[in-house]
């Protein structure tokens, strides 16, 4: 009586295929890890170009981009600019509960009006949406966008230094993976969220876009032990950050 053999893998074809599921593992971690390091690159060539055009545009012009009124801003620019501030001498947001982001959108509009940034912006009064409690949009072309397609906001504030002392900020943009924004940190500053140029930020849509450190999203950083750092343990997916100038 023929009987049919069964034959099963031999070691060799095994190890084989061990082999080609690691070269595929490492493959698509290597190429995970050069996608997060190009926009960890992107978040902070963006990040810097924006410092750089703000400073660049009040050194041509002896004047604060989206503080400026819109007919000076406009006679000097020789665009037509519909939107512009008070003249202050400084950009002046909103605070808690109060969405009023004329200039910091005015901001975006004269800037790239002048050159000094791509893209083409539409200022609104309340700014892209936001609300006190609210995460920013973009729908209307109000500001630009981070590498995760995420609203970047300028302003000033006082609730990330002690003791308090207004301070020129980007907001980098929500939507960035913790351990992505520890990179950014340690590549533009001292890789710690709560000194230095760089900070976390309160959870997204908690009180305001301009709280205290004393709000961090504790998902994003982790404030427990002797040190605070970046909880990359977390895994968490929507961090953000202020640039402070």
């Amino acid at each position: 009586m023929n009987m049919n053999k069964q034959r099963g893998f031999t070691l060799v074809e095994i190890a084989i295929v061990l082999v080609i599921i690691g070269l595929l593992l490492g493959g698509i971690l290597k190429g995970q890890e050069l996608i997060n390091s190009a926009r960890v690159r992107n978040l902070a060539d963006t990040s810097t170009g924006i410092q750089a055009a703000y400073y660049g545009f009040i050194d041509r012009y002896r004047r604060v981009p989206g503080d400026w009124n819109a007919a000076g801003a406009s006679a000097a620019i020789g665009a037509t600019i519909n939107s512009g501030g008070n003249d202050s001498g400084q950009i002046d947001n909103g605070e808690e509960g109060n969405p009023d982001y004329v200039e910091p959108n005015a901001m975006w509009v004269q800037m790239a009006a002048a050159g000094f940034i791509q893209g083409s912006y539409t200022a609104g009064a309340t700014g892209s949406g936001i609300a006190a409690g609210a995460a920013p949009t973009n729908a209307n072309g109000v500001a630009p966008l981070n590498a995760y397609n995420n609203v970047m906001l300028l302003g000033r504030t006082d609730g990330f230094l002690a003791p308090p002392s207004a301070r020129l900020h980007l907001i980098v943009g929500r939507g960035i993976p913790v351990d992505v924004m520890r990179e950014l940190d340690q590549k533009i500053d001292d890789s710690v969220p709560n000194t230095g140029d760089v900070r976390g930020t309160p959870a997204d849509g908690a009180a305001t876009w301009f709280g205290t450190v004393s709000l961090q999203d504790p998902l994003c950083v982790d404030a427990t032990g002797a040190t605070t750092i970046w909880n990359v343990r977390s895994d968490a997916q929507s961090c953000n950050a202020v640039y402070l100038f």
